[in-house]
């Protein structure tokens, strides 16, 4: 059989897209690269063609897949598909690039990533609309001085190579939002960094580094630094990124936390300094309000500040591997909320400080929340929507008291996460509905309300589902529809009380069948309007599905006729196609 079967090419020639990963190819065969300018081999056998198969009314090839392939090098025939906008060869063994790449000019993504390259092609500085340069775990040992002509890359991932430095023309990089620089060998970050007003994202993980230039500081849009196994001595001070959000310095050598840089970061709701040498916590650490998770494990810390037990969000402390005197073993041992208690009860002892407030009373309701503490006790509702609001009011929270809570609705607001607080009601509630807001990433306290039965995510702006999900062995329902994930959320395999899968309006590329059989429960799968290149005739195999529904996908078969033959003749055809 040939490595590029003619059916794929004729798919491609109407869908603009080409996806030819793990085909065992050594090299891209000619007739590939020739795609849109060829007459087609079936148009020299057969001169009646439908509709459908009108070649000349042929798509551009837009999006290429070379990846996980055999591959040592790339033809400079590339340049004959200018139309590219994505072009992926990671998972090969190329030494070097073409330099006819600098052609495709409508280019905006470039995944090279996991090749043996050494250097990479001036001309590639020459494409204008580059939006994502992927050339993580290679050999490269330098960059192109005139890398920050690359004036529109959005995203430039260069961990694991052999880089000792970073180009000074960086710092032109100004829409740049996420920049990866771990597992190099670099010793010092240039000060010009800090000129990436876009900057969201910056990880040094795992380099040489032994300071962070103060100019850094000034990064407005910066919101998580990963400075993890470096040769930091000191916590890098950072008085203009107010957007901080997450800092992780662990395992480096720093030994003291200052307090006054400590003040800056009011932002910051994960600071991870695990396995340094720290042997004291300043009592300003009570200033980092929205502080979530604090890491401090294996230092030498001997005494906490008691109000630790004071910060509001804390949800996460880990102190184990340090010489404290003042908590015993075992309280450690019992988890964060009993040590925050415990921290907390010693504050007492000490009297109110000259400037702490008197606590806030639950009965002091602000009108605003118009909380309907009537549905909370008769029909177990917490609701809270259409409100777009940001977040949640505490006084929502506050006024459920000890009532039963088994339905949240939270929907039409303007959530960036989901609620904290939910966690209070893990004993009880068994539906949430988070629709209609705009949470990008799922956090893992959700991951303890185990007796969800019901989770409405849709429409948000999620990419992923974190593994910690395995947890809610009860959820039988899960709405996805309208996020953004590119591929099919793996822990839903593992979710065996799953009924119904709502993953419409994503841009999920597969799914795997195998997994899915496994899925005993699964009645209802809906993946209407995703980018399903193939559907795997093994699906077929999964006989318990009563609605399998795939309209509005990419693939060529089966055909519009057999989907509409409902889910039962559907299933049928796949079977009937699985090769014996």
């Amino acid at each position: 059989a040939p490595l590029v079967p003619q059916g794929l090419l004729r798919l491609a020639r109407r869908s603009g897209q080409l996806n030819l990963a793990g085909r065992g190819l050594t090299h891209v065969p000619e007739h590939v690269w020739r795609i849109n300018l060829d007459v087609p081999e079936e148009a020299q056998q057969n001169l009646s063609f439908g509709a459908a198969d009108r070649w000349w009314e042929q798509t551009d090839l837009t999006k290429l897949i070379l990846a996980s392939n055999k591959l040592q090098s790339l033809s400079e025939d590339v340049q004959l598909l200018p139309a590219l906008t994505m072009l992926d060869v990671h998972d090969n063994q190329l030494t070097s690039l073409p330099s006819a790449l600098g052609q495709l000019e409508n280019l905006q993504k470039l995944d090279v990533s996991h090749n043996q390259l050494r250097s990479l092609p001036e001309e590639l500085l020459q494409l204008p609309r580059l939006r994502s340069l992927l050339v993580q775990h290679n050999e490269l040992s330098q960059l192109p001085e005139g890398l920050g002509q690359l004036l529109t890359l959005e995203e430039l991932d260069v961990s694991n190579n052999q880089l000792t430095a970073i180009p000074t023309s960086f710092a032109l990089l100004v829409n740049l939002v996420r920049l990866n620089l771990a597992c190099n060998k670099l010793r010092e970050l240039p000060g010009d960094l800090s000129a990436m007003k876009s900057l969201r994202q910056l990880d040094c993980t795992k380099n040489y580094l032994e300071t962070v230039p103060s100019k850094l500081a000034t990064m407005a849009s910066l919101e998580q630094l990963y400075l993890r196994k470096n040769k930091l001595r000191s916590l890098p001070e950072f008085p203009s990124c107010k957007l901080l959000k997450e800092l992780h310095a662990g395992e480096n050598q720093i030994e003291i936390l200052d307090a006054e840089s400590l003040k800056q970061l009011s932002s910051l709701c994960v600071l991870e300094l695990r396995d340094n040498k720290i042997k004291a916590v300043p009592e300003e650490i009570a200033v980092l309000q929205k502080l979530e998770r604090l890491d401090l494990a294996n230092n030498d810390i001997s005494r906490l500040p008691y109000k630790l037990g004071n910060l509001p969000q804390l949800k996460f402390l880990a102190l184990e591997g340090n010489p404290l005197r003042t908590i015993r073993r075992d309280l450690l041992q019992k988890g964060t909320q009993e040590l925050l208690k415990y921290l907390r009860s010693k504050i007492q002892d000490d009297g109110p400080g000259p400037n702490e407030e008197p606590p806030v009373t639950a009965m002091t309701l602000p009108s605003q929340a118009k909380v309907n503490v009537h549905a909370i006790t008769t029909l177990k509702l917490l609701e809270y929507s259409d409100k777009q609001a940001a977040e949640i009011p505490a006084a929502v929270f506050d006024a459920v008291g000890t009532s039963p809570v088994a339905t949240v609705n939270f929907s039409k607001n303007q959530l960036r996460e989901i609620p904290p607080r939910l966690v209070e009601l893990k004993d009880s509630v068994c539906d949430v509905s988070l629709g209609f807001n705009k949470i990008s990433c799922i956090s893992p306290e959700l991951c303890l309300l185990q007796k969800l039965t019901h989770l409405d995510l849709r429409n948000n702006v999620l990419t992923a589902l974190p593994e910690e999900m395995e947890a809610l062995k009860r959820l039988h329902t899960i709405n996805l529809a309208f996020n953004r994930f590119k591929v099919f959320p793996s822990v839903l395999y593992h979710l065996p009380a799953l009924e119904t899968i709502l993953l419409s309006n994503n841009q999920v590329g597969s799914i795997d069948p195998v997994q899915l059989k496994g899925m005993d429960k699964l009645g209802t799968l809906d993946l209407q309007n995703n980018d399903l290149l193939q559907v795997p005739p093994e699906l077929g195999n999964c006989e318990n599905l009563r609605s399998l529904l795939l309209e509005g996908n990419p693939f060529r078969t089966p055909r519009a006729a057999v989907l509409a033959k409902g889910t039962a003749a559907l299933l049928e055809y796949l079977r009937s196609r699985i090769p014996t």
